[in-house]
């Protein structure tokens, strides 16, 4: 925005007595101060930054406006949530979300408007779409179905659509069972990769998109901004998938001379959130660097010894040529490599499509990845000198936080001098269970949550690894979470994955719940079925106890463990809810990062900030098992505080609700009888704190 720190202007005049003499007095320049979201304070080129980093949705509450020649503009980034990618044999990549930034100089910023804040309202609306989940693979080689289209994302003022709409990704194509039957790619902000016979590719949001595609954009046509690029081509004569398209490419065509599925679309670094080094927030890239975001997701092949199906990894000419995966994307996957190659999720907080699938048994496509919105503005000096380097990096109570919403490596600089830090690191949540019968599904439990201090000597670089939340399961019980780990110099810190929510199961067929940091619940068919325990002791507690008489109307599940609880056991008539999370320590908790996104029916889903609001007026707690489905009884078990996700029931059937980004929540199980999925857990996070 050009308005150096250090300025100051004369912006009056006092006069004294008949000397006619003039005398200035300097008035400070008044800069933003807001509230909301993850801080990033850094400095580049000599201009000192804030950025508020949203990996879920909340508020930006604006305390002071720049006045006296200071800024009144922000900088913005909003991605959307990405498809999901097809299913069965070669299916299409999830089209990454849409990407719209203002940030000077950015070859995606043409036609982005500024954006000027006030403290009348206030308060900012800040929406981050979730990711499409990945398509159902039926157990047919010669069908699959489609994934599920990403959530647009907004930023901007609360009661008009005034302000900066990302669409949300493409969903990529599943096998269709006959020529006749196909249908076309499908549009998003970037476009949906083709499974075997789609016949027209999915167009992403950009000037050349046919005027059809576009309806509802409040703008003449041509479009006259570019969020994304179309999915690849695949025509049915080269049976493998095309990649979805990204923000920085189209996807690649499906076929060719090998035998695999093609590259998905490049995506995009765009530096709004930190230096280029910054590991913490989006996804690597080429050459190592961050900050990349909505990279395509890779189209599923079948052949073997071709491991080369690449999320955000193909160049913008559409060669397979990709070397990811890259921004986001996820890889597809391969029946026929050994061992099989399952679709891989677009990264959570990057808006990466999700990898194509193939035939059994890899035949589901991967979930896209949530979406991101970022808001920067210019500050007056420095908050203070970082001794060490990665993640987003933020000061409180005399302490330097490091935060990682996602993966990446924590290095000491020249300064550091041997110190004790503090550690939080908490895991991805399990996957709700899912059904395809009118019945009910149990909770997955939180990833597991552990807090600590190490001491650090110099010189130290340690990975720290963030575990995505489980995917949930279909007819099935979900898949447990990942594992999120912190090398540090004296010891690995790891804390496990949720357990997985279970399928009740028809007679003699029910699952077990899964183990996990926290446990997912137990099935509703039979009080036999076990409860998910918390495994290895001491990061969460068990799952809950179903009702399991047998009885159709107490057939109900038990809610997944919290960090803090074990999960309800489910009560007659609806299942139980998700156990409760915990707090994490006070050094974490400063107020600009307090979560306020209060407008959220669901209050274990009210993020924007630092974990979740809580009980009697409490902030910053992670880590809430995911609710159990109820049964046709009315009645679902609600997510628990800290990131839980809700658990669905009549008269509002459907999926799970996913467990929240950065919480490690359990997500809810599902429940309906036509094919409906449990939720995705959420997924993790680790801070670490040390004396500034």
């Amino acid at each position: 925005m050009g308005i150096k720190s250090n300025r100051t202007i004369a912006s009056y005049f006092n006069r004294f007595g008949a000397t006619g003499l003039d005398a200035v007095s300097p008035v400070p320049v008044v800069y933003i101060e807001a509230t909301g979201g993850v801080i990033s304070d850094y400095t580049d080129s000599g201009t000192h930054y804030r950025a508020h980093i949203f990996t879920s949705s909340g508020t930006l509450a604006v305390s002071q406006v720049g006045a006296n020649g200071g800024p009144t503009n922000v900088e913005y980034l909003v991605v959307a949530g990405a498809g999901g990618g097809g299913a069965g044999y070669y299916g299409g990549g999830g089209g990454a979300g849409g990407v719209r930034t203002n940030l000077s100089g950015h070859p995606l910023a043409t036609g982005n408007s500024s954006f000027s804040v006030s403290t009348s309202p206030g308060s900012y609306t800040v929406t981050v779409g979730g990711g499409g989940g990945g398509g159902a693979f039926p157990g047919s080689s010669n069908s699959g179905e489609p994934g599920s289209q990403g959530i647009d994302s907004y930023f901007g003022p609360p009661s008009t659509p005034a302000g900066i709409a990302a669409k949300g990704g493409g969903k990529g194509m599943g096998r269709a069972t006959s020529v006749s039957g196909a249908t076309d790619g499908y549009p998003g902000g970037s476009g949906g990769g083709g499974g075997y016979r789609t016949p027209v590719v999915g167009y992403g949001y950009n000037p050349s998109t046919p005027a059809p595609i576009v309806p509802n954009i409040p703008s003449t046509h041509p479009y006259g901004i570019t969020q994304g690029n179309n999915g690849g081509f695949c025509d049915g004569t080269a049976e493998y998938g095309s990649g979805g398209g990204g923000a920085g490419g189209v996807g690649a065509d499906g076929g060719g001379p090998l035998d695999h599925g093609a590259d998905g679309g490049a995506g995009s670094q765009i530096l709004i959130a930190g230096p280029p080094t910054t590991s913490g927030v989006g996804a690597p890239g080429p050459g190592g660097t961050f900050q990349w975001f909505a990279g395509g997701g890779a189209g599923g092949g079948g052949g073997t010894n071709h491991a080369d199906r690449y999320g955000g990894g193909a160049n913008p000419t559409g060669a397979n040529t990709g070397t990811g995966p890259f921004a986001g994307g996820g890889n597809g996957g391969d029946d026929q490599d050994n061992p099989d190659l399952a679709a891989t999720s677009g990264t959570a907080a990057t808006g990466g499509g999700g990898g194509g699938g193939s035939q059994s048994p890899v035949g589901p496509g991967g979930s896209g990845g949530s979406g991101i919105v970022v808001v920067r503005y210019e500050r007056s000096s420095a908050a203070s000198t970082a001794k060490a380097t990665g993640g987003v990096i933020s000061y409180y109570g005399g302490k330097t936080i490091h935060t990682f919403v996602n993966s990446g490596t924590f290095a000491t600089g020249p300064t550091w001098s041997s110190a004790t830090v503090e550690y939080v690191v908490v895991a991805g949540g399990g996957g709700g269970g899912g059904t395809d019968v009118n019945n009910s599904t149990s909770g997955a439990g939180a990833g597991g949550y552990r807090t600590g201090t190490s001491t650090v000597a110099s010189p130290s670089s340690f990975a720290v690894t963030i575990g995505g939340g489980g995917t949930g399961g279909l007819n099935a019980s979900g898949n447990t979470g990942n594992d999120s780990v912190v090398a540090l110099p004296a010891g690995t810190i790891t804390s496990d994955g949720g357990g997985a929510g279970s399928w009740y199961g028809p007679p003699g067929a029910w699952t077990d719940s899964g183990a996990g940091g926290s446990g997912g619940g137990a099935g509703g068919y039979s009080a036999q079925t076990p409860v998910g325990p918390a495994t290895p002791p001491g990061q969460g507690n068990d799952g809950g106890q179903s009702t399991g008489t047998g009885i159709i109307a107490n057939r109900n599940s038990g809610g997944g463990g919290g960090a803090g609880a074990v999960g309800s056991n489910a009560p007659s008539t609806s299942g139980g809810a998700g156990g409760s999370g915990v707090q994490v320590p006070a050094t974490f908790r400063n107020p600009e990062n307090a979560p306020s996104n209060t407008s959220n029916p669901e209050p274990s889903q009210r993020g924007g900030g630092l974990g979740t609001p809580g009980p009697a007026g409490s902030y910053y707690l992670a880590g809430g098992g995911g609710g159990a489905g109820g049964n046709s009884s009315p009645g679902a078990g609600a997510g628990g505080a800290g990131g839980g996700g809700a658990g669905r029931s009549d008269p509002n059937p459907g999926s799970g609700t996913p467990g929240l980004v950065n919480t490690g929540g359990g997500a809810g199980g599902g429940h309906e009888n036509n094919a409906i999925l449990g939720g995705t857990g959420g997924s993790g996070i680790v801070l670490i704190a040390y004396p500034t």
